[in-house]
């Protein structure tokens, strides 16, 4: 929750550090999700930087009244009243609440100088004549009111190019209708729509139709109700990309994650987001399609069933997918996790916010809604709530499902190697000197105290961006990895080598009497203390050589990041020496000496020194050796 991740399902936590794909919406995941008016074309003119309030005067001043009437009126009455700006805190900017869209262009309509409000008191939502609501397929919606003067009006606003084919009239610099071509569609594509769409913007055509009340159409007729349109004005939305945003995705980039951006967006405001976002870059061959080319080329027929090898042929190089529906989000996550073209299956996480996306979430490993905008269906079929929405929670969500795996192979591989140690020094102890030179006393203390302080301390680890320069382990490779059964192995060898060699030539080396039993009566002695002593020390030691699993040369890297981890370390330290100094015959010890002390240490910080990086041919050295020396 710190990392404002609500994880509902916890085993989606572990998957999702073993992610390759990520499919994520655009509007407030990868972008801010305030929108904001900031071009404008109305009356054959085209105004930039309206959200300046200099800027916007200069364009109420220069509007004909009766085209400012009909802007304000057009954008505040179509609106979800729920929609609205409030105060924000001192020197803020106002707060949006509803659909940001519909608060970007009421922003507009302040900036014009008019008041929604008063507009929406004027046209209370229970004297509607008919409303058609907004949905992802058509991407436009309508609302139809009476004016005063008996007029039935019907203000439209959405997509611009789906709403501008819808027009055959277009108001112009005196605010008077004029005819709208196919030609002049074309010339307002290029010159318009595009060059905005090409600055990341977000365009909204407002538009309105009357009619006269003794001609009034059938309402449930929508197609031909919604048509023979004037344009009122075309309105180019920002929503900025997030600041962190394209350092995350670079991350992603690094730690073997593939993003795909997914938008019912213009495809080219959709590629200027992307290549802001880093998603894509100027040079790449990266593909950029719309829902309709997309479901072209992976069908043989129009409305046939999709083909997974033609499927096959497209998901790898697709990183953008604009003008698209739910169903296509559904499609796309679907394919790529039936694909097998890759050694591995692909593991997909996808983000949703609205009911439709719910199939897309379920049928993914690790379904992610939004927190803020997400609807209740959607966060019912997740796995994962980002709290802020925000695109940066969800790189964290990969960070901490690569911790719990790691977490996870530490401590096997700390355990594994201390019970290796533990057995092999008992068995061959039981068959030369007929008795273990571990008491079961001790034992219980290394296994029943010592390794479950070691599962807490190894398991606590807070991830760390070291875990995105590495590629996702994949869902075939086994826990226990090579390097870690080298390391067991290693360590082992060397242990038990240490632990031999003080068991037979401790007494001559450090000058301490025999402690092996006579006539089968054992008697606590400084010679198996030590024993007990450095095969605690050691495996102290490797504790902290377990926090790096990958091959790392500085395993302190981090230390003083984990208090727990160094606190019980410490701890387990001091009660170990309690334990030697005055556990008497209820652990089977003897006091030692400073100078044996000092020998347990330097056997037990060489732990550290094994651990160092070799190369292959090195190590196999190293483990003949330590083999022969056994």
């Amino acid at each position: 929750m710190l990392d404002n991740n609500l994880v509902r399902h916890l085993d989606a936590c572990e998957t999702m550090g073993n992610a390759t794909a990520i499919c994520s919406d655009k509007t407030g995941t990868l972008t801010t999700n305030r929108m904001t008016v900031v071009q404008v074309h109305v009356g054959g003119k085209h105004w930039k930087n309206v959200e300046n309030p200099v800027k916007a005067r200069e364009v109420e001043s220069a509007l004909p009244r009766s085209t400012k009437e009909v802007i304000l009126e057009g954008i505040s009455v179509n609106s979800g009243y729920s929609s609205k700006l409030l105060p924000g805190e001192k020197d803020s900017l106002p707060k949006q609440v509803g659909n940001k869209t519909e608060c970007g262009l009421l922003g507009f309509v302040s900036g014009l100088g008019g008041s929604y409000d008063d507009i929406r008191s004027k046209y209370p939502e229970e004297k509607f004549v008919h409303v058609y609501t907004f949905n992802s397929v058509r991407k436009n919606m309508s609302t139809v009111i009476q004016r005063p003067d008996g007029v039935i009006r019907m203000y439209t606003k959405g997509a611009s190019e789906i709403v501008l084919k819808k027009c055959k009239a277009i108001l112009n610099r005196d605010g008077e209708i004029e005819p709208f071509s196919t030609v002049e569609y074309d010339k307002l594509v290029q010159t318009v729509i595009e060059p905005m769409a090409c600055d990341g913007l977000r365009t909204i055509c407002v538009a309105y139709r009357d009619f006269q009340p003794n001609q009034l159409p059938n309402w449930d007729e929508e197609n031909s109700v919604v048509d023979q349109l004037t344009c009122i004005c075309i309105c180019g939305i920002e929503d900025p990309v997030r600041p962190e945003v394209p350092a995350a995705i670079a991350k992603c980039r690094t730690a073997g994650i593939t993003v795909r951006m997914v938008t019912g967006d213009n495809v080219n405001t959709a590629r200027s987001i992307a290549l802001k976002c880093g998603i894509i870059s100027p040079n790449d061959n990266f593909l950029v399609l719309e829902g309709k080319e997309f479901n072209r080329r992976i069908r043989s027929k129009p409305e046939g069933e999709v083909e997974q090898s033609l499927f096959d042929k497209v998901w790898p190089q697709l990183r953008v997918l604009a003008r698209s529906s739910p169903q296509d989000k559904y499609v796309l996550v679907r394919g790529i996790i039936a694909s097998k073209i890759n050694p591995t299956r692909e593991v997909v996480a996808v983000t949703g916010d609205g009911t439709n996306d719910g199939p897309a979430l379920k049928k993914a490993d690790v379904g992610f809604a939004m927190g803020i905008q997400g609807t209740d269906v959607a966060k019912e079929a997740s796995d994962i709530i980002l709290v802020d929405d925000n695109f940066n929670s969800i790189v964290k969500a990969v960070m901490w499902g690569r911790n719990v795996y790691d977490s996870i192979a530490k401590f096997l591989q700390f355990q594994l190697t201390v019970n290796v140690v533990a057995v092999f020094c008992a068995f061959i102890g039981a068959c030369i000197v007929k008795e273990s030179p571990l008491r079961a006393v001790q034992m219980l203390w290394v296994n029943l105290i010592m390794d479950t302080l070691a599962s807490l301390a190894l398991a606590t680890e807070v991830p760390t961006e070291e875990l995105l320069t590495r590629k996702p382990y994949g869902r075939t490779r086994p826990l226990i990895s090579r390097t870690m059964m080298k390391n067991i192995i290693g360590h082992a060898i060397y242990q038990l080598a240490v632990m031999l060699f003080i068991l037979f030539a401790g007494p001559t080396v450090f000058d301490i009497d025999d402690g092996r039993p006579v006539e089968n009566v054992f008697k606590p002695s400084q010679h198996f203390t030590m024993i007990f002593n450095v095969f605690v020390l050691m495996t102290l030691f490797n504790e902290i050589n377990c926090r790096k699993i990958h091959g790392e040369k500085n395993v302190f890297r981090g230390f003083f990041t984990n208090p727990i981890f160094y606190g019980i370390w410490i701890v387990t330290f001091v009660v170990q020496i309690f334990l030697v100094q005055f556990g008497s015959f209820a652990f089977s010890c003897v006091a030692l000496t400073l100078e044996q002390w000092m020998w347990c240490l330097f056997f037990g910080a060489t732990v550290l020194l094994w651990n160092s990086k070799q190369t292959k041919k090195r190590q196999t050295y190293i483990f003949s050796s330590s083999f022969f020396f056994v």
